[in-house]
């Protein structure tokens, strides 16, 4: 099998859209997520006799399910499980954009970091040092334009590498107080039980904490057999 999903996830105003434009060009279409009035944009890009199909998600600020577009997101990349998340960030605010990406880590594993608006950064003097990024995450860090096309075959190099296993993304565990992780332990087993290797049950446990009701509710539609 030589086709591969990649999502693109996002802050709002990252770029996202447009390096999805840029990959795909005129080969793409949109239509509705099931039973949602989120719009679900899709498109191909061929790479080394590999098609890859991407995903454009809606754009959110975090994935904790406050709003259809964060649940539509959020759902896409722990129930669908694209084979390579992209997590688009704008270069000249990092910091604020690390907030997704850092959940998206925590759900998933094939994660790769984009870095856009990368050339309008080096215009306001800002440095990224992707090579440290890297070190940092377990994920490639890849600086692109997406308006200029800029590391584009780079980007497209390293999803075939993820696909193909040469490269194997180890997200950092994130850590938490201890009175969460102590509290993580606690019930994580029970969790682990209920969704096997489906999904992250440290994740879910950390939503569970949360108080994160929609995702019960995903997780007993999707995973828990029903009695018949």
């Amino acid at each position: 099998m030589n086709e591969y999903r990649i999502a693109l996830a996002g802050n709002p105003n990252t770029g996202k859209s447009t390096l999805f434009n840029a990959l795909t060009g005129l080969r793409q279409h949109t239509g509705n997520w099931a039973g949602k009035t989120v719009s679900l944009a899709q498109g191909n890009v061929e790479y080394k006799h590999k098609t890859f199909h991407l995903i454009d998600l809606p754009g959110t600020y975090s994935l904790f399910s406050n709003s259809t577009d964060e649940e539509v997101a959020r759902n896409y990349i722990v129930f669908e499980k694209p084979d390579v998340t992209l997590v688009v960030l704008d270069a000249t605010s990092l910091e604020r954009n690390f907030n997704l990406a850092l959940q998206v880590l925590e759900m998933t594993k094939n994660v790769v970091i984009c870095i856009n608006l990368i050339d309008v950064a080096e215009q306001q003097g800002i440095q990224i040092n992707e090579r440290l990024l890297t070190n940092r995450l377990g994920v490639p860090v890849i600086k692109i334009s997406a308006r200029n096309k800029k590391g584009f075959p780079l980007l497209l190099d390293t999803i075939d590498r993820i696909v193909t296993g040469a490269i194997e993304c180890n997200p950092a565990p994130m850590t938490y107080p201890p009175m969460i992780e102590d509290k993580i332990k606690l019930i994580e087993p029970k969790v682990r039980e209920l969704v096997g290797n489906e999904i992250s049950s440290r994740w879910v446990s950390l939503r569970l904490l949360d108080g994160d009701e929609t995702l019960l509710n995903e997780i007993s539609k999707r995973l828990v057999p029903e009695e018949g």
